[in-house]
């Protein structure tokens, strides 16, 4: 689960836990409780900025934030940075901020960094180059240096800029790609294609840098999913990223994806189509050597990660086996999965948890009849 703080962003709580009653404004409720995190609460105040988000894997990672927003701000899943107006901030600024992360930090030797907000490619490269260099300076024990970014920004940039950027130590590149589908990309207007992400991961590569290529499963609802998973594939397959991380679609409020929902454009999918959408992707990865991973709160089958090609068909077992759960196991293994009681298949064997499962799911629907998907939907939304 995901708690937002006024200080730090959105950061992430492991171990916080997710609980639903059948009342509220919404006709169900969500429910999270707060935890301290190492050297204070998640509400804590920097003397530094931070951004809204991170990925999953920079959870121990220092922050330092390079831009604020995001510089296309258009994607109709996102809302991440709807309100914030994009920037680039000044250069003196970064500085100051990562002197008095040092100081905050006494001078702790982090060996990962993330730069927020959405894209610090679009930064000059000069002086891109000159933050990480003094990055490095004053955190010395960096090994590793990561960042968002789009796919139209560094196309721009020529491949010896990019170079430059990897050997001043950005070596890591989170790139969403969302899907591999031109047709999904137009619906959920990305503003980039998919030669575009092509050609920005080869730039990448060849520069040294490691890629991390997010994928968000049901992005092309029941209309386009089989497009979506095939077209994904034949991207990836043509990247062979690094890494591979999946995410699942939870249509946010306020978003332009809940807006064609609305005008019936845009239609969900079941949680069982999700699984069949995410099997026909890994079915058609081929030629690749990527790290596979379902890694998110928001994902169902937590387990599904491993080494292409050599685990891929442990991945398609993991599909099938909730694939082939008798409906009421399936129903029981999802809202549990959704409401934090399980976080694995496996986690079904403890008959204690699974009798409490049960016991939710005739409460919902006694209350909510015919309404579960919808709920299931309800709770993915809650996840950042």
């Amino acid at each position: 689960m995901w708690l937002r703080s006024m200080g730090a962003g959105l950061l992430e709580d492991p171990d916080a836990h997710a609980g639903i009653t059948p009342w509220g404004q919404d006709g169900y409720e969500i429910i999270t409780f707060r935890l301290k995190r190492p050297g204070g609460t998640i509400m804590e105040t920097f003397a530094f900025e931070l951004g809204p988000i991170r990925p999953v894997d920079e959870a121990e990672s220092l922050l330092i934030r390079t831009t604020r927003g995001c510089p296309w701000n258009r994607c109709e899943f996102c809302v991440n940075y709807r309100s914030m107006p994009f920037s680039i901030r000044p250069i003196d600024e970064i500085k100051q901020d990562i002197i008095a992360a040092a100081e905050y930090y006494k001078h702790y030797p982090f060996q990962t960094c993330f730069l927020q907000d959405g894209d610090s490619f679009i930064m000059k490269t000069a002086k891109l180059v000159e933050i990480l260099g003094f990055l490095k300076q004053h955190f010395p024990s960096l090994e590793r240096i990561s960042s968002y970014g789009r796919a139209q920004t560094m196309i721009r940039k020529s491949p010896q800029e990019i170079k430059d950027i990897c050997d001043a130590g950005l070596n890591v590149l989170y790139c969403g790609m969302e899907s591999g589908s031109d047709a999904v990309l137009k619906k959920i207007n990305k503003g980039s294609t998919s030669s575009d992400m092509i050609k920005s991961a080869h730039m990448a590569k060849q520069a040294g840098m490691k890629i991390s290529e997010f994928i968000i499963l049901g992005l092309g609802g029941k209309e386009l999913w089989k497009e979506h998973a095939t077209g994904t594939a034949g991207v990836l397959n043509k990247i062979d990223p690094h890494f591979i991380r999946v995410l699942t679609i939870g249509v946010k409020k306020g978003s332009g994806l809940e807006r064609q929902m609305k005008e019936g454009k845009y239609h969900l999918q079941t949680e069982k189509n999700l699984i069949e959408e995410q099997r026909l992707l890994i079915e058609n990865l081929d030629g690749i050597s990527s790290y596979y991973a379902n890694h998110h709160g928001v994902d169902l089958l937590m387990e599904a990660r491993g080494w292409l090609p050599q685990e891929k068909p442990k991945l398609l077992a993991i599909m099938d086996r909730y694939l082939y759960l008798p409906e009421d196991e399936r129903i029981n293994y999802t809202l549990g999965k959704r409401m934090g009681y399980y976080q694995r298949l496996d986690d079904m064997h403890d008959e204690n948890l699974k009798r409490l499962v049960e016991a939710k799911i005739r409460e919902i629907t006694n209350a909510y009849p015919d309404q579960l998907e919808e709920i299931f939907h309800k709770l993915r939304e809650q996840v950042v």
